[in-house]
């Protein structure tokens, strides 16, 4: 699949909020075509187009880091709050709490359940969004060199590699946290597996667009991008391996398309 396809793909199933942050590919494509065409470049002046290609850019760039940072900060935040909860149904409704309750505990703790699975999704599709952006400049970048003989590439993606959006280090760590949480704390007993998966693939089917079905097509689309190929080169990402948790395992049982 072509990227400007898969990358149209991502935006359609990524979510709502969130489908004007990408990479506008298509008017970088169009700049590109432009600059290389020596006939609307006498018309239009290819230094000029080239200054709008480069603007465009950097324009990218600083959305990227702005909507990343605010994403990344909402999740420290969330994550926290999480954790808090936890703790206060502990003690509250726990075996040891306050007000002992087996009904309050398990219906507090679903929901919680439920909440922190969404909120690892979450922090996966901003994982993927960092990946495709970073995958797109790269490939648009690479393009300019090779219609119009420059050496953009280099010196640009050099500065990508230090922007905040494209270090998700903070988010992959929040990512594992929210894995070994629910692995400690909601561990599966084996009659209960098979509902859980029931429920789990029931909430893709039916939400359609929902956070769950959006992580797994997210899951997919980071592997495919860091799968060596043939054109895998200096600047792609490495390939991925995908963490071993029940919450991935999880998700491969409900994805029509095996993810590892």
């Amino acid at each position: 699949m072509k990227f400007g396809k898969r990358l149209k793909q991502q935006i359609e199933e990524s979510l709502p909020a969130w489908r004007d942050k990408f990479l506008s590919y298509k008017e970088l494509k169009k700049l590109v075509r432009l600059i290389s065409s020596a006939e609307l470049c006498v018309e239009y002046g290819k230094a000029d187009v080239e200054a709008e290609f480069v603007h465009l850019l950097n324009n990218e760039i600083d959305k990227f880091n702005v909507f990343f940072m605010e994403q990344e900060e909402d999740f420290i935040i969330r994550h926290k709050e999480l954790q808090q909860r936890i703790k206060r149904v502990i003690e509250t409704w726990g075996p040891n709490g306050t007000k002992p309750s087996e009904a309050e505990y398990k219906d507090e703790m679903a929901k919680i359940r439920k909440d922190i699975v969404n909120f690892h999704g979450e922090m996966v599709l901003l994982v993927n969004y960092s990946n495709i952006n970073y995958t797109g400049l790269a490939k648009i970048l690479k393009k300019y060199d090779k219609r119009t003989g420059g050496l953009l590439r280099l010196p640009f993606i050099q500065k990508v590699l230090q922007q905040p959006f494209f270090i998700t280090d903070l988010v992959s760590k929040l990512v594992k946290e929210c894995e070994n949480t629910i692995d400690e704390v909601f561990p599966v007993e084996q009659e209960d597996e098979e509902e859980i998966v029931k429920e789990q693939r029931e909430a893709i089917t039916v939400a359609g667009k929902g956070i769950f079905r959006n992580t797994v097509a997210a899951l997919l689309s980071m592997q495919e991008i860091r799968r060596g190929s043939s054109t895998y080169g200096h600047f792609s990402l490495p390939p991925m391996d995908l963490p071993d948790s029940d919450l991935i395992h999880s998700f491969q049982l409900n994805s029509p398309i095996p993810i590892v």
